[in-house]
Protein backbone atom coordinates (compact mmCIF):
# COMPACT_ATOMS: atom_id res chain seq x y z
CA UNK A 1 0.00 0.00 0.00
CA UNK A 2 0.97 3.25 -0.67
CA UNK A 3 0.74 6.55 0.90
CA UNK A 4 0.22 10.29 -0.36
CA UNK A 5 0.62 13.90 1.34
CA UNK A 6 -2.41 15.99 1.95
CA UNK A 7 -0.90 18.53 0.49
CA UNK A 8 -0.25 16.50 -2.68
CA UNK A 9 3.20 18.06 -3.49
CA UNK A 10 5.29 14.72 -2.46
CA UNK A 11 5.13 11.79 -4.28
CA UNK A 12 3.61 8.30 -2.91
CA UNK A 13 5.81 6.57 -0.74
CA UNK A 14 5.29 3.00 1.40
CA UNK A 15 4.73 2.14 4.84
CA UNK A 16 8.05 2.15 6.13
CA UNK A 17 8.87 6.32 4.84
CA UNK A 18 5.14 7.15 5.85
CA UNK A 19 6.33 6.20 9.29
CA UNK A 20 9.95 6.92 9.28
CA UNK A 21 8.91 10.24 8.53
CA UNK A 22 5.99 10.89 9.93
CA UNK A 23 5.16 13.83 8.52
CA UNK A 24 5.62 14.57 4.34
CA UNK A 25 8.57 17.03 2.67
CA UNK A 26 5.65 19.59 1.83
CA UNK A 27 4.48 20.01 5.20
CA UNK A 28 1.75 17.53 4.54
CA UNK A 29 0.38 14.39 6.36
CA UNK A 30 0.62 11.17 4.73
CA UNK A 31 -3.16 9.01 3.88
CA UNK A 32 -2.95 5.90 2.58
CA UNK A 33 -3.87 5.91 -1.50
CA UNK A 34 -6.45 3.59 -0.92
CA UNK A 35 -8.82 2.54 2.20
CA UNK A 36 -9.43 -1.00 1.76
CA UNK A 37 -12.92 -2.71 2.64
CA UNK A 38 -13.57 -5.33 5.02
CA UNK A 39 -16.27 -7.88 3.47
CA UNK A 40 -19.29 -9.17 4.83
CA UNK A 41 -17.70 -12.36 6.20
CA UNK A 42 -15.57 -10.62 8.12
CA UNK A 43 -18.41 -9.11 9.70
CA UNK A 44 -20.36 -11.87 10.00
CA UNK A 45 -17.53 -13.97 11.97
CA UNK A 46 -16.37 -10.93 14.06
CA UNK A 47 -18.19 -11.29 17.14
CA UNK A 48 -16.68 -14.51 18.03
CA UNK A 49 -13.56 -13.05 17.27
CA UNK A 50 -11.09 -11.52 20.57
CA UNK A 51 -9.94 -8.08 20.07
CA UNK A 52 -5.99 -9.41 19.16
CA UNK A 53 -7.82 -11.67 16.10
CA UNK A 54 -9.64 -8.01 14.77
CA UNK A 55 -6.44 -6.15 15.14
CA UNK A 56 -4.58 -8.52 12.79
CA UNK A 57 -7.11 -9.03 10.39
CA UNK A 58 -7.69 -5.02 10.19
CA UNK A 59 -4.03 -4.78 10.26
CA UNK A 60 -3.01 -7.06 7.27
CA UNK A 61 -4.82 -4.68 5.36
CA UNK A 62 -2.44 -1.81 5.85
CA UNK A 63 0.56 -3.44 6.59
CA UNK A 64 0.96 -6.67 5.37
CA UNK A 65 3.47 -5.45 2.11
CA UNK A 66 6.02 -4.48 4.33
CA UNK A 67 5.74 -6.73 7.70
CA UNK A 68 5.48 -10.88 7.69
CA UNK A 69 2.20 -12.02 8.84
CA UNK A 70 4.00 -14.25 11.59
CA UNK A 71 5.71 -10.79 12.75
CA UNK A 72 2.56 -8.95 12.63
CA UNK A 73 0.56 -11.58 14.94
CA UNK A 74 3.36 -10.84 17.68
CA UNK A 75 3.35 -7.12 17.34
CA UNK A 76 -0.47 -7.23 18.05
CA UNK A 77 -0.33 -9.52 21.26
CA UNK A 78 2.74 -8.13 22.50
CA UNK A 79 0.56 -4.44 22.23
CA UNK A 80 -2.54 -5.02 22.97
CA UNK A 81 -2.42 -7.66 26.12
CA UNK A 82 -5.17 -5.82 27.67
CA UNK A 83 -8.88 -5.69 27.76
CA UNK A 84 -10.59 -3.48 26.13
CA UNK A 85 -14.33 -3.23 28.04
CA UNK A 86 -18.04 -2.10 26.35
CA UNK A 87 -19.64 -1.03 29.74
CA UNK A 88 -23.42 -1.24 29.46
CA UNK A 89 -24.52 1.90 31.46
CA UNK A 90 -28.65 1.90 29.84
CA UNK A 91 -30.87 0.73 27.60
CA UNK A 92 -28.88 1.16 24.36
CA UNK A 93 -26.50 3.69 26.60
CA UNK A 94 -22.79 2.19 26.27
CA UNK A 95 -18.83 3.20 27.16
CA UNK A 96 -16.02 2.03 25.24
CA UNK A 97 -13.48 1.83 27.96
CA UNK A 98 -9.97 2.83 26.25
CA UNK A 99 -7.62 3.14 29.32
CA UNK A 100 -7.03 -0.39 30.35
CA UNK A 101 -3.37 -0.67 28.95
CA UNK A 102 -0.36 0.27 30.72
CA UNK A 103 -0.88 4.26 30.91
CA UNK A 104 -4.39 3.88 31.84
CA UNK A 105 -4.54 6.21 28.71
CA UNK A 106 -6.37 4.98 24.86
CA UNK A 107 -2.47 6.44 23.80
CA UNK A 108 -1.40 2.99 24.77
CA UNK A 109 -3.30 1.48 21.62
CA UNK A 110 -0.84 3.22 19.25
CA UNK A 111 1.69 3.87 21.29
CA UNK A 112 2.71 -0.03 22.05
CA UNK A 113 2.16 -0.83 18.42
CA UNK A 114 3.94 2.15 17.04
CA UNK A 115 7.03 1.19 19.75
CA UNK A 116 7.29 -2.40 17.80
CA UNK A 117 6.85 -0.95 14.44
CA UNK A 118 9.53 1.71 15.02
CA UNK A 119 11.43 -0.94 16.73
CA UNK A 120 10.88 -3.56 13.28
CA UNK A 121 12.06 -0.68 10.81
CA UNK A 122 15.19 0.41 13.04
CA UNK A 123 16.77 -3.00 13.32
CA UNK A 124 16.03 -3.49 9.41
CA UNK A 125 18.14 0.14 8.88
CA UNK A 126 20.82 0.04 11.98
CA UNK A 127 20.38 3.60 12.25
CA UNK A 128 19.55 5.37 15.72
CA UNK A 129 16.20 7.22 15.13
CA UNK A 130 14.90 9.99 17.32
CA UNK A 131 10.99 10.07 18.67
CA UNK A 132 9.79 13.92 18.99
CA UNK A 133 6.85 13.72 19.90
CA UNK A 134 4.49 16.93 21.92
CA UNK A 135 1.61 16.12 23.79
CA UNK A 136 -1.27 17.76 25.81
CA UNK A 137 -1.12 14.97 28.39
CA UNK A 138 -1.61 11.20 27.62
CA UNK A 139 -0.05 10.98 24.12
CA UNK A 140 3.58 11.73 26.31
CA UNK A 141 3.20 9.14 29.15
CA UNK A 142 1.86 6.42 26.59
CA UNK A 143 5.20 7.15 24.25
CA UNK A 144 7.37 6.95 27.25
CA UNK A 145 6.03 3.75 28.25
CA UNK A 146 5.85 2.38 24.78
CA UNK A 147 9.07 3.23 23.71
CA UNK A 148 11.36 2.63 26.97
CA UNK A 149 14.37 0.58 26.62
CA UNK A 150 13.43 0.40 22.98
CA UNK A 151 16.95 -0.69 21.17
CA UNK A 152 17.92 2.04 18.75
CA UNK A 153 15.33 4.83 19.48
CA UNK A 154 15.28 7.80 21.41
CA UNK A 155 12.71 9.50 22.70
CA UNK A 156 11.89 13.22 23.00
CA UNK A 157 8.44 14.84 24.01
CA UNK A 158 7.56 18.23 24.58
CA UNK A 159 4.55 19.07 26.79
CA UNK A 160 3.15 22.79 27.88
CA UNK A 161 4.26 23.74 31.74
CA UNK A 162 1.81 23.87 34.15
CA UNK A 163 -0.92 22.72 31.05
CA UNK A 164 -0.98 18.48 32.08
CA UNK A 165 -2.11 17.43 35.20
CA UNK A 166 0.39 16.49 37.98
CA UNK A 167 0.21 12.86 37.54
CA UNK A 168 0.66 13.13 33.66
CA UNK A 169 3.51 15.49 34.56
CA UNK A 170 5.13 12.33 36.25
CA UNK A 171 4.15 9.76 34.10
CA UNK A 172 6.06 11.65 30.69
CA UNK A 173 9.38 13.03 33.30
CA UNK A 174 10.11 10.04 35.12
CA UNK A 175 11.16 7.16 32.66
CA UNK A 176 14.91 8.42 32.13
CA UNK A 177 16.72 5.98 29.96
CA UNK A 178 15.86 6.74 26.61
CA UNK A 179 13.31 8.98 27.38
CA UNK A 180 14.07 13.15 27.41
CA UNK A 181 11.13 15.70 28.37
CA UNK A 182 11.61 19.19 27.80
CA UNK A 183 8.87 21.43 29.20
CA UNK A 184 8.06 24.02 27.04
CA UNK A 185 6.89 27.52 28.24
CA UNK A 186 3.55 27.55 25.70
CA UNK A 187 0.79 25.93 24.51
CA UNK A 188 0.09 22.42 23.21
CA UNK A 189 -0.16 23.74 19.91
CA UNK A 190 3.23 25.96 20.39
CA UNK A 191 5.10 22.43 21.40
CA UNK A 192 2.92 21.29 18.07
CA UNK A 193 4.41 24.04 16.26
CA UNK A 194 7.77 22.91 17.11
CA UNK A 195 7.76 19.47 15.96
CA UNK A 196 6.30 20.70 12.88
CA UNK A 197 8.95 23.06 12.27
CA UNK A 198 11.72 20.44 13.27
CA UNK A 199 10.53 17.99 10.72
CA UNK A 200 10.57 20.73 8.00
CA UNK A 201 14.00 22.03 9.08
CA UNK A 202 16.77 20.36 6.52
CA UNK A 203 19.60 20.65 8.09
CA UNK A 204 18.16 19.27 11.32
CA UNK A 205 16.97 16.45 9.10
CA UNK A 206 20.21 16.10 7.54
CA UNK A 207 21.71 15.65 11.11
CA UNK A 208 19.07 13.35 12.87
CA UNK A 209 17.25 10.03 12.01
CA UNK A 210 13.53 12.06 12.95
CA UNK A 211 10.42 10.29 13.50
CA UNK A 212 7.07 11.44 15.07
CA UNK A 213 4.86 9.53 17.32
CA UNK A 214 2.14 12.32 17.41
CA UNK A 215 -1.33 11.58 15.56
CA UNK A 216 0.77 13.23 12.73
CA UNK A 217 2.11 10.10 11.91
CA UNK A 218 -0.18 7.69 10.12
CA UNK A 219 1.35 4.92 12.22
CA UNK A 220 -0.71 6.78 15.09
CA UNK A 221 -3.98 5.99 13.67
CA UNK A 222 -4.21 2.82 12.19
CA UNK A 223 -4.20 1.03 15.30
CA UNK A 224 -7.00 3.02 16.37
CA UNK A 225 -9.19 2.02 13.91
CA UNK A 226 -9.00 -1.86 14.82
CA UNK A 227 -11.09 -0.67 18.23
CA UNK A 228 -14.06 1.20 16.50
CA UNK A 229 -14.20 -2.25 15.01
CA UNK A 230 -14.22 -4.32 17.71
CA UNK A 231 -16.91 -2.45 19.30
CA UNK A 232 -19.35 -2.58 16.05
CA UNK A 233 -18.68 -6.50 16.25
CA UNK A 234 -19.24 -6.48 20.27
CA UNK A 235 -22.61 -4.65 19.40
CA UNK A 236 -24.07 -5.81 16.11
CA UNK A 237 -27.70 -4.58 16.70
CA UNK A 238 -28.97 -4.91 13.33
CA UNK A 239 -32.24 -2.92 14.39
CA UNK A 240 -30.90 0.12 15.47
CA UNK A 241 -28.03 2.24 14.04
CA UNK A 242 -25.12 3.24 15.84
CA UNK A 243 -23.55 6.69 16.83
CA UNK A 244 -20.21 6.59 18.57
CA UNK A 245 -19.02 9.89 20.57
CA UNK A 246 -15.46 11.23 20.91
CA UNK A 247 -13.75 13.22 23.16
CA UNK A 248 -11.86 15.42 20.71
CA UNK A 249 -8.86 17.54 20.80
CA UNK A 250 -6.23 16.86 17.57
CA UNK A 251 -8.72 14.89 16.25
CA UNK A 252 -6.83 11.49 15.45
CA UNK A 253 -9.22 9.48 17.69
CA UNK A 254 -12.03 10.53 15.13
CA UNK A 255 -10.03 10.62 11.93
CA UNK A 256 -8.82 6.63 13.35
CA UNK A 257 -13.11 5.78 13.27
CA UNK A 258 -14.20 7.28 10.09
CA UNK A 259 -11.19 5.63 8.71
CA UNK A 260 -13.11 2.48 10.53
CA UNK A 261 -16.41 3.48 9.00
CA UNK A 262 -15.25 3.94 5.85
CA UNK A 263 -13.36 -0.03 6.12
CA UNK A 264 -17.05 -0.40 6.56
CA UNK A 265 -17.43 -0.73 10.40
CA UNK A 266 -21.15 -0.01 10.75
CA UNK A 267 -21.68 3.49 12.70
CA UNK A 268 -23.96 5.40 11.19
CA UNK A 269 -22.77 8.66 12.97
CA UNK A 270 -20.31 10.27 15.04
CA UNK A 271 -20.20 13.14 17.67
CA UNK A 272 -17.09 15.24 17.05
CA UNK A 273 -17.55 16.50 21.24
CA UNK A 274 -15.13 19.22 22.16
CA UNK A 275 -14.21 21.65 25.23
CA UNK A 276 -14.18 25.29 24.66
CA UNK A 277 -11.79 24.64 21.77
CA UNK A 278 -14.45 24.24 19.62
CA UNK A 279 -12.79 24.90 16.69
CA UNK A 280 -14.17 21.99 14.19
CA UNK A 281 -18.02 21.93 15.52
CA UNK A 282 -17.99 25.58 14.52
CA UNK A 283 -16.92 24.37 11.05
CA UNK A 284 -19.65 21.82 11.09
CA UNK A 285 -21.81 24.55 11.85
CA UNK A 286 -20.20 27.29 9.34
CA UNK A 287 -18.64 25.75 6.52
CA UNK A 288 -15.14 27.75 7.76
CA UNK A 289 -11.91 26.49 9.64
CA UNK A 290 -11.06 29.17 11.93
CA UNK A 291 -7.79 27.73 14.17
CA UNK A 292 -7.72 29.93 17.36
CA UNK A 293 -5.05 30.10 20.39
CA UNK A 294 -6.11 27.31 22.21
CA UNK A 295 -7.77 27.79 26.26
CA UNK A 296 -6.84 25.90 29.08
CA UNK A 297 -9.86 23.38 30.37
CA UNK A 298 -10.20 20.60 32.86
CA UNK A 299 -10.20 18.68 30.15
CA UNK A 300 -6.59 19.31 29.09
CA UNK A 301 -5.61 16.61 26.45
CA UNK A 302 -8.64 18.34 23.92
CA UNK A 303 -7.03 21.88 24.51
CA UNK A 304 -5.80 22.20 21.14
CA UNK A 305 -7.09 25.37 19.04
CA UNK A 306 -4.89 24.27 15.76
CA UNK A 307 -6.05 20.15 15.17
CA UNK A 308 -3.81 18.56 13.06
CA UNK A 309 -5.99 15.90 11.75
CA UNK A 310 -8.53 18.54 10.92
CA UNK A 311 -6.41 18.09 7.37
CA UNK A 312 -7.20 14.37 6.81
CA UNK A 313 -11.00 14.93 7.77
CA UNK A 314 -11.08 16.83 4.88
CA UNK A 315 -9.61 14.68 2.49
CA UNK A 316 -11.78 11.61 3.92
CA UNK A 317 -14.91 14.25 3.36
CA UNK A 318 -12.93 15.73 -0.21
CA UNK A 319 -13.15 19.07 1.33
CA UNK A 320 -17.15 18.92 1.16
CA UNK A 321 -18.72 20.25 4.58
CA UNK A 322 -21.80 18.57 3.34
CA UNK A 323 -20.64 15.44 3.19
CA UNK A 324 -18.70 15.85 6.68
CA UNK A 325 -21.75 16.79 8.43
CA UNK A 326 -23.91 13.43 7.10
CA UNK A 327 -21.30 11.85 9.18
CA UNK A 328 -20.14 13.93 12.20
CA UNK A 329 -22.26 16.22 14.79
CA UNK A 330 -20.10 19.02 16.73
CA UNK A 331 -20.84 19.94 19.93
CA UNK A 332 -18.83 21.83 22.90
CA UNK A 333 -19.26 21.76 26.22
CA UNK A 334 -17.68 24.08 29.03
CA UNK A 335 -16.08 23.16 32.21
CA UNK A 336 -19.21 23.58 34.26
CA UNK A 337 -21.14 21.17 32.26
CA UNK A 338 -18.18 18.92 32.11
CA UNK A 339 -18.61 18.90 35.62
CA UNK A 340 -22.11 18.56 35.74
CA UNK A 341 -21.91 15.25 33.72
CA UNK A 342 -19.57 13.92 36.15
CA UNK A 343 -22.09 14.47 39.08
CA UNK A 344 -25.12 13.32 37.75
CA UNK A 345 -23.72 9.76 35.79
CA UNK A 346 -22.01 9.05 39.09
CA UNK A 347 -25.03 9.86 41.21
CA UNK A 348 -27.36 8.04 38.55
CA UNK A 349 -25.10 4.81 37.37
CA UNK A 350 -22.56 5.07 40.05
CA UNK A 351 -19.89 5.34 36.81
CA UNK A 352 -16.92 7.36 37.37
CA UNK A 353 -15.97 9.35 34.50
CA UNK A 354 -12.68 11.31 33.69
CA UNK A 355 -13.26 14.93 32.55
CA UNK A 356 -12.90 13.46 28.44
CA UNK A 357 -14.96 10.74 28.97
CA UNK A 358 -17.80 13.56 30.44
CA UNK A 359 -17.66 15.79 27.01
CA UNK A 360 -17.92 12.51 24.88
CA UNK A 361 -21.06 11.85 27.37
CA UNK A 362 -22.74 15.04 26.46
CA UNK A 363 -22.07 15.00 23.49
CA UNK A 364 -23.79 11.85 22.84
CA UNK A 365 -26.62 13.12 25.60
CA UNK A 366 -27.01 16.37 22.75
CA UNK A 367 -27.64 13.51 19.95
CA UNK A 368 -29.61 11.20 21.04
CA UNK A 369 -32.08 13.82 22.83
CA UNK A 370 -32.83 15.17 19.26
CA UNK A 371 -32.27 11.94 16.95
CA UNK A 372 -34.20 8.71 18.52
CA UNK A 373 -33.55 5.39 17.67
CA UNK A 374 -30.00 4.75 18.28
CA UNK A 375 -27.44 2.70 19.87
CA UNK A 376 -25.23 5.28 21.75
CA UNK A 377 -21.62 5.02 22.47
CA UNK A 378 -18.86 7.28 24.16
CA UNK A 379 -15.26 6.91 24.88
CA UNK A 380 -13.75 7.01 27.78
CA UNK A 381 -10.31 7.68 26.91
CA UNK A 382 -8.53 7.84 30.09
CA UNK A 383 -9.13 6.33 33.57
CA UNK A 384 -10.55 8.97 35.68
CA UNK A 385 -7.73 8.32 38.64
CA UNK A 386 -5.65 10.60 36.00
CA UNK A 387 -7.18 13.36 36.84
CA UNK A 388 -8.74 12.17 40.43
CA UNK A 389 -7.78 15.80 42.14
CA UNK A 390 -10.32 17.31 39.97
CA UNK A 391 -13.10 14.28 39.89
CA UNK A 392 -13.15 13.45 43.37
CA UNK A 393 -13.81 17.18 44.06
CA UNK A 394 -16.85 16.46 42.21
CA UNK A 395 -17.92 13.23 43.17
CA UNK A 396 -17.18 14.06 46.95
CA UNK A 397 -15.13 10.59 46.58
CA UNK A 398 -11.78 9.24 46.07
CA UNK A 399 -11.52 7.64 42.64
CA UNK A 400 -9.92 4.14 43.43
CA UNK A 401 -6.14 4.02 41.62
CA UNK A 402 -4.73 1.28 40.07
CA UNK A 403 -1.42 0.34 41.29
CA UNK A 404 0.55 1.52 38.03
CA UNK A 405 -0.47 5.03 38.37
CA UNK A 406 0.08 4.82 41.93
CA UNK A 407 3.71 4.24 41.06
CA UNK A 408 4.21 7.25 38.67
CA UNK A 409 3.01 9.39 41.35
CA UNK A 410 6.43 7.89 43.83
CA UNK A 411 8.81 9.06 40.79
CA UNK A 412 10.72 12.34 40.25
CA UNK A 413 10.62 14.88 37.80
CA UNK A 414 13.17 15.28 35.26
CA UNK A 415 12.88 17.09 32.56
CA UNK A 416 14.49 20.23 30.68
CA UNK A 417 12.70 23.77 30.09
CA UNK A 418 12.81 25.61 27.14
CA UNK A 419 11.17 28.64 25.62
CA UNK A 420 8.60 27.97 22.81
CA UNK A 421 11.08 29.07 20.06
CA UNK A 422 12.47 26.81 17.50
CA UNK A 423 15.79 27.62 17.70
CA UNK A 424 16.59 26.96 21.41
CA UNK A 425 14.71 23.37 20.01
CA UNK A 426 16.91 23.31 17.57
CA UNK A 427 20.13 23.89 19.43
CA UNK A 428 18.90 20.93 22.42
CA UNK A 429 18.70 18.71 19.64
CA UNK A 430 21.48 18.94 17.95
CA UNK A 431 24.12 18.95 20.81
Amino acid sequence: MKFYSTNKKSPLVDLEEAVMNGLAPDGGLYMPETIPKLTNDFFNRAGLLSFQDIAFEVGKNFFKSMIPENTLKSMVQESFNFDVPIVKLDKNLYVLELFHGPTCAFKDFAARFMARLFGFFAGRSQKEITILVATSGDTGSAVAHGFLNVGGVKVIILYPSGKVSPLQEKQLTGMGENITALEIQGTFDDCQTLVKQAFLDKELRGKINLASANSINIARLLPQSFYYVYLCAQLNDKNLPMVVSVPSGNFGNLTAGIIAKKMGAPISRFVASTNSNDVVPQYLKTGDFQPKPSVSTISNAMDVGNPSNFARMLELYADDVEKMRADIRGANFSDVATRDAISNVFNKYNYIMDPHGAVAYLGLLNFVNKFKGYTGVFVETAHPAKFFEEVEKVIKEPVPMPNRLKDYLMREKRATLLHNEFQELKSFLLQ
